[in-house]
């Protein structure tokens, strides 16, 4: 019994009033095959909660694939609805998924928002030997034949990479009806594509693509940021700067189990702050050219609730929706 309480007893203190709930075997879901944006979350987010001991055991990553991120949306929904160790990695992917009504017959009230930790962009790339070495080549060759290049993401048909590519698609010139797109569930799934030749051109985040960046097999034409990135990015053009009218920022974080207790719910929302003040989560960020982007508990609801609104009438502009 002595044995045992030691280490829980060194927890609880190093936890800092983090100690009302403790979770046992904590587990994050990326709701998409391994390599995309989901799970890059989930295990940077993981690591650097272990790390600060801010949960006694590593945190189990699952990757629940389906659906845009649907099937896992619907098993938190139906079958762990007061899980109090889980929290499910969520981004734009996933309220425009919800605004088009994809994610059958739940809405964004069927889960309980916990916070974002960082900023995300989008990205649009190609492989290091495409014949486009820029934007304007690119873009050129798009609208000379809309139909030969095939445009792939991480996300389903009317999901937040397709959103991305019409978004171009239209500041270009582009009728949106003659864009290729082709959808894959995860951003790996879509780079893989991409290095395989299946698809020309890759509409991702910058996080998913800076590994193959540094080893020179893809080239990013541009990023769909306000300004320019830093890192491995930093001599790529923004959208805007090459004459296109587009962003698209891309917050990382989580939604839980919407019956999840109370003490449960604080717990992590105290953990996450103390990740993204962490020195630890500040390399991450700057390794991976990440904004600094924090919201979590009800001024994150608020936004969610703002952003599934904003991306419906999006939606509808573009044509995805009635």
């Amino acid at each position: 019994m002595v044995r045992w309480l030691i280490p829980t007893l060194l927890f609880l203190a190093l936890s800092g009033g983090l100690a009302q709930f403790t979770p046992r075997n904590p587990e994050c879901i990326a709701p998409a095959g391994a390599g995309g944006g989901w799970d890059f979350t989930c295990r940077s987010v993981a690591q650097v909660l272990f790390d600060l001991k801010l949960i006694p055991q590593p945190m189990r990553v699952s990757n629940v694939t389906g659906g845009g991120g649907g099937v896992a949306y619907a098993n938190v929904v139906t079958q762990r609805s007061d899980d109090a160790n889980l929290i499910v990695a969520a981004s734009p992917a996933t309220t425009v998924r919800l605004a088009q009504g994809q994610y059958s017959r739940f809405t964004e009230r069927d889960v309980r928002w916990l916070g974002a930790i960082a900023a995300d962009f989008g990205v649009v790339a190609v492989k290091a030997d495409a014949p486009w070495r820029t934007m304007q080549e690119l873009v050129a060759a798009w609208k000379a034949d809309p139909a030969r290049l095939a445009v792939g993401g991480g996300s389903a048909v009317g999901g937040q990479d397709h959103m991305k590519v019409l978004l171009l698609g239209r500041a270009a010139g582009i009728e949106p009806r003659n864009i290729k797109y082709v959808p894959f569930d995860g951003g790996g799934e879509a780079l893989t594509a991409l290095l395989g030749g299946f698809i020309q051109v890759f509409a991702g985040d910058a996080s998913e693509l800076r590994a193959q960046v540094q080893a020179g097999t893809v080239r990013v034409l541009g990023v769909m940021a306000p300004r320019r990135l830093g890192g491995v990015y930093a001599n790529v053009p923004t959208l805007r700067e090459l004459g296109y009218n587009v962003d698209w920022v891309v917050w990382r974080g989580f939604y839980v189990p919407k019956n999840m207790p109370a003490e449960a719910y604080e717990f992590w929302a105290r953990a996450l702050r103390q990740v993204e003040r962490s020195p630890e989560w500040a390399r991450i960020r700057e390794q991976n050219a990440l904004g600094q982007f924090f919201m979590v508990g009800a001024e994150f609801q608020v936004f969610i609730d703002r952003q599934v609104n904003q991306f419906r009438n999006l939606s509808r502009e573009l044509g995805i929706i009635r």
